[in-house]
C-alpha cells in the first residue's frame, strides 16, 4: 500500500470516536517495530520524524527510503503516513514534502499570532498542491524534545478558531498542559478548554506528550474530539530498558543484533498497547 496523508484517517478517527497513534521513528528497529505492529493490529499508523531525527537517519530522502523499502518487504497493507513532527520553518517543510513525506507539522506557536498564520498558509498552500497533509500547533507544550524546550503555554481558543478560519489545516495541535518527556507528577490536562476548543474549529485535535497520560485522560481526550495522539518517549524508554538489562547481565556481547532485536520487540509490544488504548487496532 503506498503512502498516505493523514487528513483521511484523522477524519476517520474523529468520526469513529478513537486517535491514531503518531510513533516517532528513531532508527531502522524503531521503524520496524512500528510498522510492524500496525500490521499486526490491523491499525492505521503515522511514523512521526523529528528534524534531529531525520538528521540523525541521513536525512529526509533516506528515511522515506528506509520506510518504502520496509513497506514493500514487510507487505504491510494499513495506511502510513510520513509526518515531519515540528517543523521548525516554510524551508524544512519543503524539504520533507519534496522528499516524499505525506505530512508536516509547521510549529509556529513561539511566533506572533499573525505570522504564525501566514507561516502555515504558506506551508499549506504547497503541501496541498502535493496532497500532503498540514498540522499546525498553537500554545507551548512543555518539557523537551530534540533540545526544544519550554513551559507550558495553553492555547487560547479564541485564536484556535481564528486560525482554522484563515489557513486550511488539516488538524490541529492545541497546547493543554500536556509535556514532551517523561512527566514530573500527575498531568493535568485542559479538558474545558480542549472542549472548547474541539467545538470552535471543528477540526481533528492532536495530542502532544503522549507518553504517561493515564488511560481515563486518554479517553476523555479521544472523546472531545483528539484524534491524533503522539508518543515517543516510552519507546524510547522501553527499547533503553532492554538493551540496558541485556549489557548488564552479559558483558561479552557485542552483536548490535543480540541487543537491538529484543529492544526492537520491547518497542513492538509497547506500540501495540498504544494503538489498543487509543482504539486504533482493527480500524484499518
Amino acid at each position: 500500500m503506498p503512502l498516505v496523508s493523514m487528513k483521511e484517517m484523522l477524519e476517520k478517527a474523529k468520526a469513529e470516536k478513537y486517535a491514531v497513534g503518531q510513533f516517532n521513528i528513531n532508527n531502522l528497529e524503531f521503524t520496524q517495530a512500528i510498522l510492524l505492529a500496525a500490521e499486526e493490529e490491523k491499525s492505521p499508523v503515522i511514523l512521526g520524524v523529528s528534524e534531529g531525527a531525520g538528521k540523525y537517519m541521513g536525512g529526509f530522502v533516506a528515511v522515506v527510503h528506509m520506510v518504502k523499502g520496509l513497506m514493500e518487504s514487510y507487505k504491510i497493507t494499513v495506511p502510513v503516513a510520513i509526518h515531519l513532527d515540528h517543523g521548525s520553518s516554510f524551508e524544512k517543510c519543503k524539504e520533507a514534502v519534496d522528499a516524499g513525506f505525506t505530512s508536516v507539522m509547521i510549529d509556529a506557536s513561539h511566533h506572533p499570532f499573525e505570522e504564525n498564520v501566514k507561516l502555515t498558509n504558506q506551508v499549506v498552500e504547497y503541501a496541498h498542491s502535493k496532497g500532503v497533509s498540514v498540522e499546525a500547533e498553537l500554545g507551548t507544550v512543555g518539557g523537551d524534545e530534540d533540545g526544544v524546550t519550554g513551559g507550558i503555554i495553553y492555547a487560547d481558543p479564541q485564536e484556535c478558531k481564528a486560525l482554522v478560519e484563515q489557513t486550511e489545516i488539516d488538524c490541529l495541535a492545541p497546547a493543554l498542559g500536556s509535556v514532551h518527556g517523561p512527566y514530573k507528577g500527575e498531568p493535568n490536562l485542559g479538558f474545558k478548554e480542549m472542549e472548547e476548543i474541539s467545538n470552535l474549529a471543528n477540526l481533528p485535535l492532536v495530542l502532544h506528550g503522549g507518553t504517561g497520560i493515564p488511560t481515563k485522560d486518554i479517553q476523555r481526550s479521544i472523546s472531545l474530539g483528539t484524534a491524533k495522539i503522539n508518543v515517543n518517549t516510552e519507546n524510547q524508554i522501553s527499547a533503553t530498558r532492554v538493551i540496558r538489562e541485556i549489557l548488564d547481565n552479559d558483558k561479552k556481547v557485542y552483536d548490535p543484533r543480540k541487543y537491538l532485536g529484543p529492544a526492537r520487540e520491547a518497542i513492538k509490544e509497547t506500540v501495540i498497547g498504544k494503538m489498543r488504548e487509543f482504539g486504533s487496532s482493527q480500524k484499518a
